[in-house]
């Protein structure tokens, strides 16, 4: 039978969990075995096995309250609730930490040059993986406070990332289209967002294999693969009419070595959302 983690040793794996993800914040290197290593002998007895799904139920919950995860850890739900607590109270009582991925989310972001740029592709989310959807606009919060600010949705606002994304995205078509030798396609590439504005719903005009219209909206996260993303109504809408020549492309640890995934089709059928706001008409009451 399983045994529950008592509280000590909850707030040793909390704080090993956070130390790792201030540096991948930061950009500094540090090494998941070595950390496992390190924090084992506070714990009683506990599996690198263990260790390792406790740090993915910790992804989970900080992806609950609006924060980055380490990439290297996919969150994992069922978690204990003296685990969301203590993440919660580790935050309360660290509030460096906020300044640290206040400003990674709002830095300024340039496009990072790859020397095989089509190798950024990666599969999607399946369904056993947390689904990439809407977070909510008011992140879950465990314990007596609750948390204000969503820094990932702090970070769909940053407007440098997000150009930089869609660029990324444009030198993968770029590269995609020139290798299936099509130069003329290549030169008929459109920046939508650029061209027409935020309006028309989606990012980027490109074309398939067969020479067809390809209409991709790209979002981009600095964090990992399944970190949730937000879409507006308007985009929504347009990858519901557009189906069959739509495609998301989801851009994710955009820093040294991004990489990306592309969901085809209809969003709503690929993801799970989550409604952020509500448009209110005052009505007379009954």
């Amino acid at each position: 039978m399983a045994r529950d983690w008592t509280e000590a040793e909850v707030d040793a794996i909390v704080a090993d969990y956070f130390d790792m993800l201030r540096a991948e914040l930061r950009g500094d290197s540090f090494n998941k075995s070595e950390h496992r290593r390190g924090v084992a002998p506070k714990l009683d007895d506990r599996t690198d096995g263990s260790i390792e799904r406790k740090h993915q139920n910790t992804s989970a919950v900080l992806i609950g309250l609006g924060l980055p995860y380490i990439s290297g850890y996919k969150p994992l739900g069922n978690y204990q609730t003296l685990l969301a607590h203590e993440v919660e109270r580790f935050i309360d009582t660290h509030p460096e930490f906020l300044q640290v991925v206040q400003a990674d989310v709002e830095r300024a972001t340039d496009v990072p040059a790859l020397a095989d740029i089509l190798g950024a592709l990666v599969e999607a989310p399946s369904d056993s993986d947390f689904v990439p959807g809407v977070m909510l606009d008011a992140p879950a919060t465990y314990g007596t406070r609750t948390r204000r600010t969503n820094y990932l949705q702090r970070e769909m606002s940053n407007a440098s990332l997000g150009l930089a994304g869609e660029r990324f995205v444009l030198g993968f078509e770029r590269e995609r289209l020139s290798r299936i030798g099509d130069g003329g396609l290549v030169d008929r590439i459109e920046h939508v967002s650029q061209t027409q504005g935020d309006g028309a719903g989606f990012d980027i005009r490109s074309f398939d294999d067969a020479g067809a219209d390809l209409f991709i909206e790209v979002k981009t996260t600095r964090y990992g693969k399944q970190t949730p993303f937000y879409i507006s109504a308007n985009e929504l809408a347009f990858s519901k009419e557009k189906w069959s020549s739509y495609g998301l492309y989801r851009v994710f640890e955009f820093r040294a070595e991004p990489k990306l995934f592309v969901m085809p089709g209809a969003v709503d059928k690929r993801c799970a959302l989550f409604p952020t706001v509500y448009r209110a008409h005052a009505q007379q009451a009954t």
